[in-house]
């Protein structure tokens, strides 16, 4: 008989919504598996429940009823196959149990999927029921539903708070630094370059080039100084991550950039970056700096590819070129501050900032090769 077409079916669907909002107010994970443990027992009253979590792609055993499952094992074969295909599994017979000597005569493995990625596998386990059907599956995969937005919505408020404690500690010696700077070493520069410009008036020659080299390298140093300063408040005075509209963001940074550059062409289709990100008011500038990149490192024209690919928890925005592409070994110094090629005559400070931005939003940013044989610089952001 149907799900639908049970005498109770009603009374189950209006516990499994309970159940589902309670689920939604859970503050952890271990209270989305004691919830939903509890509503199987309720609902289904069967021997066993298994809760399985996936982590990093690795599903291990949370809690269970049963006594040969303990916390942290692998679990059983029936759960791996639901965790593996994505869909429900049911057996019956021997291999419905764990071990030979099992009394189990049933086994319903249902995977909470969030988007196309399962978060978790509930396992429930019968020793009076020879077969599950739509009736015991089609409600377990109802509260699978319900528990796989639970966790995801739990898994993003924990980043979201481990961005806003980094973002705090980063603040903090954003600060000392600062004041490092710009106090004591910019006061020494200051005496380096006005004691030079005073030796260089007294002196000819060789000695009075000299000097002015010594002023000249002061003044740069202190106008570095500055700009790291001009950055550094500008970090500190980014608000909290909030929910952003991606496409509305790329759209107008594509718009504004392609007009900047001529040499630039650039694809990019708003509709396939329908997505809300966690970010700051300077998310357009992480986009803005990292798409001119393009344009500035690569003689003549360059083509980029603009582009999101979204999971449960993270959408990565991407931007790939048919530029020179960048080599492998410099791909991670690539994102320090100051950091710049041999032939660059910016500051080195742009993909410095997009990465300190980016990470204070949740997020990441790293370079990659590009289909079209240049670079791929990938921008994950946490998804609303």
């Amino acid at each position: 008989m149907a799900f639908e077409e049970q005498p109770d079916f009603a009374r189950q669907v209006a516990d499994l919504n309970k159940y589902g909002q309670a689920l939604n107010r859970c503050g952890s994970v271990e209270e989305v598996v004691s919830l939903t443990l509890e509503a199987m027992s309720l609902l289904f009253e069967f021997s066993y429940s298994t809760f399985v979590e996936v982590r990093d792609d690795e599903p291990r055993v949370v809690h269970s009823t049963n006594p040969r499952l303990s916390q942290g094992d692998e679990p059983s074969e029936v759960a791996l196959r639901a965790f593996e295909t994505g869909e429900t599994v049911i057996t019956t017979g021997v291999t419905a149990g764990i071990g030979g000597d099992s009394d189990v005569t049933a086994t319903l493995a249902v995977p909470a999927r969030m988007g196309g990625e399962v978060t978790a596998v509930l396992v429930t386990r019968s020793t009076s029921t020879d077969e599950f059907g739509e009736e015991h599956s089609r409600p377990l995969e109802i509260l699978a539903s319900h528990a796989a937005t639970a966790v995801s919505n739990i898994r993003s408020r924990e980043r979201l708070e481990r961005a806003r404690q980094d973002l705090e500690t980063r603040k903090e010696m954003i600060e000392m630094y600062d004041r490092l700077l710009r106090h004591d070493l910019g006061n020494d520069l200051q005496v380096i370059a006005g004691f030079a410009d005073a030796v260089s008036s007294q002196v000819d020659g060789q000695t009075e080039e000299y000097a002015g080299k010594i002023q000249r390298a002061a003044e740069s140093a202190a106008d570095l100084i500055e700009r790291v300063g001009s950055l550094v408040s500008t970090l500190e005075d980014e608000q909290e991550p909030e929910p952003r509209d991606l496409a509305t963001i790329l759209d107008s940074v594509v718009t504004e950039t392609t007009a900047n550059y001529d040499s630039l062409t650039v694809d990019f289709d708003p509709e396939g970056a329908d997505y809300r990100v966690y970010g700051g008011e300077l998310l357009d500038s992480v986009f803005t700096n990292v798409l001119s990149n393009a344009a500035v490192h690569n003689d003549g024209d360059v083509f980029v590819e603009v582009y999101a690919e979204a999971s449960p928890d993270e959408v990565v925005v991407g931007f790939a070129d048919d530029g020179s592409g960048v080599p492998a070994d410099l791909r991670e110094e690539l994102f320090e501050m100051g950091a710049k090629g041999p032939d660059s005559s910016g500051s080195g400070f742009g993909l410095g900032f997009v990465r300190a931005l980016t990470e204070s939003y949740g997020g990441d940013v790293e370079v990659t090769d590009s289909e079209f044989g240049g670079a791929d610089f990938r921008v994950t952001l946490a998804r609303v």
